[in-house]
Formats: structure tokens, C-alpha cells, sequence
């Protein structure tokens, strides 16, 4: 059975990958400096991943208007 059109989202099929291949890890290396054009591919240092955290936008957008509400209050 398929999802209807209407009911997918876009983003759906993106996901936070928890390992990188290794051309992506000999590219973080290189921006941090850690790699050099003598380095071996085999047995290359590990690269933590960096993980995306959604912000919380409506409690800030609250804090905001009782701010400008209350100008006494910081």
C-alpha cells in the first residue's frame, strides 16, 4: 500500500546518519586539520558526528512578547 501525495513529507527520508563514509570522513579531517596527503586510508582517526537539534521556536516567540509587553521586566 503507497502513502498518499498529500500526506508525505518532505523531509521524511532524511536522516541523522550516525556513521560517514570515508570520503566524507577524509573531507572533516582535511577541515580540521588532522589529515595530510601522506595519511593512510586504512586505520584513519575517528570523526565525531555532529548532530542537529530542533530549536524550540514558540517558546521563544512567548518570551519575546511578554518582554516587549513589560519593558520593567528583563
Amino acid at each position: 500500500m503507497t502513502i498518499d501525495k498529500s500526506l508525505r513529507v518532505k523531509a521524511g527520508g532524511i536522516k541523522q546518519r550516525n556513521v560517514l563514509t570515508r570520503s566524507e570522513r577524509v573531507a572533516r579531517l582535511k577541515e580540521l586539520e588532522r589529515w595530510s596527503g601522506d595519511s593512510k586510508v586504512v586505520g584513519m582517526p575517528k570523526v565525531r558526528v555532529e548532530k542537529l537539534a530542533m530549536k524550540k521556536k514558540k517558546k521563544a516567540k512567548a518570551e519575546e512578547e511578554v518582554k516587549a509587553a513589560d519593558p520593567k521586566k528583563k
